[in-house]
């Protein structure tokens, strides 16, 4: 299976649609969103090893690693995916909109909230300084908590995908490097329109 196919079977796009808007149009917005119990389970994985929350597995869609889990381990894809499953169930909560959005990287989601009238600049680029250099997944999914939980105070999404990809990429050092360089981008804004 591609890497697009298992991504599009991912919580949030059974709810929300390619334009950012609910798939389903009609109803409360209780109706529309994710439950509210399967949000919780996703929560559940907050600060949690992926594979620790038995009741997060049916929402993992990553290929299995059969290596890694013949010796009870899970790829570092489903960690990745783990962490965004627990951090978009923290963003999502008792939200009416869709906090998935695609093509908002966490960079420029930060950007937003720097410039909300709700936020201190000097406070959010603290956070985002303390995200961008964490030199370990686990260290940066801890940082990356307190600014979702911001986010969600001004119902700023971003898009899961990408920080799914983000939250792999962190595991090598180049890579990281080139997480790093598009997230300062995005965040002073030198990728909107040209340069800054």
């Amino acid at each position: 299976m591609s890497d697009d196919n298992h991504q599009q079977r991912r919580l949030w796009h059974r709810y929300i649609a390619a334009d950012g808007t609910w798939r389903r149009k009609d109803g409360s917005p209780a109706e529309k969103r994710p439950p509210g119990e399967d949000l919780a389970v996703l929560r559940r994985g907050l600060s949690r090893p992926a594979g620790d929350v038995l009741e997060m597995f049916p929402f993992y869609t990553c290929p299995v690693d059969d290596f890694a889990a013949r010796r009870g381990q899970m790829s570092l894809q489903q960690e990745a995916e783990h962490a965004a499953l627990a951090l978009y169930g923290l963003h999502q909560q008792s939200q009416d909109r869709p906090m998935h959005r695609r093509d908002v990287s966490i960079g420029r989601a930060v950007r937003a909230l720097r410039h909300h009238d709700r936020s201190s600049p000097e406070a959010v680029d603290s956070r985002f300084q303390q995200a961008f250099a964490a030199n370990s997944t686990g260290a940066l999914q801890l940082r990356l908590r307190g600014l979702i939980t911001q986010l969600k105070g001004i119902d700023q999404p971003l898009d899961y995908d990408l920080l799914a990809g983000d939250l792999l990429a962190w595991h090598r050092p180049e890579a990281r490097s080139r997480v790093r360089r598009r997230w300062g981008l995005d965040y002073y804004g030198w990728t909107q329109n040209g340069a800054k």
